[in-house]
């Protein structure tokens, strides 16, 4: 059982929301997976805290609901900092099951989505930390500074610009909670469709 599977099965229902020019950028990543095995996938944005990791999250649980187990996800930043915890407790209220690790000034996150799966853990690092894959993989850009400030991501097979919009610029803000949940929602509704695309010719 999916932890999120009513998020999933409402997220599937809304392909119709995500625009056409963005399942151009989402079929690219779909068909990186269909051509690659292993397929891995490293999101990056500038300080890896909010779109990256939640990004890694979506598309690790994606891997596993549509039984694409050659795929595998990973994220970084061109610095590392902390996953942010309004991320964090954004990605909770949609049925993710998230313990603190270790807790310092970057913790270490246990993350699971099903109960028939493996926890998996997420902080905040470079994309070129050791951890991540150093050569073949996909670079997906989640953000318009690292994709401005980071043209070239050694080690990438392909290079691919799928920016979001920051939650942070909502932070302590009135709408913050409402804007976090939004964007995990974007984020996860255009993994899932680029998931759903991988077994179609």
């Amino acid at each position: 059982m999916f932890f999120v599977e009513d998020t999933i099965r409402n997220l599937l229902r809304e392909f119709d929301r995500v625009p056409q020019h963005r399942k151009v950028i989402l079929n690219d990543i779909a068909g990186f997976c269909r051509s690659t095995s292993p397929a891995n996938l490293v999101f990056i944005c500038t300080h890896n805290s909010r779109r990256s990791h939640i990004s890694q999250v979506w598309a690790q649980t994606a891997a596993a609901y549509f039984n694409t187990s050659h795929v595998a996800s990973y994220s970084g930043g061109t610095e590392a900092t902390a996953f942010n915890p309004r991320a964090v407790r954004a990605m909770r209220e949609l049925g993710f099951e998230i313990e603190v690790a270790t807790n310092n000034q970057n913790p270490r996150y246990l993350v699971r989505y099903s109960d028939a799966h493996p926890s998996f853990e997420v902080f905040s690092k470079k994309y070129d930390d050791r951890e991540n894959p150093s050569t073949g993989f996909a670079a997906i850009m989640t953000c318009t500074h690292a994709d401005e400030n980071c043209p070239v991501v050694s080690g990438a097979s392909v290079r691919i610009s799928l920016p979001f919009d920051d939650p942070k610029d909502f932070d302590g803000t009135d709408v913050e909670r409402i804007k976090y949940h939004e964007r995990s929602l974007e984020i996860g509704r255009e993994i899932l469709y680029a998931f759903s695309q991988i077994g179609k010719l």
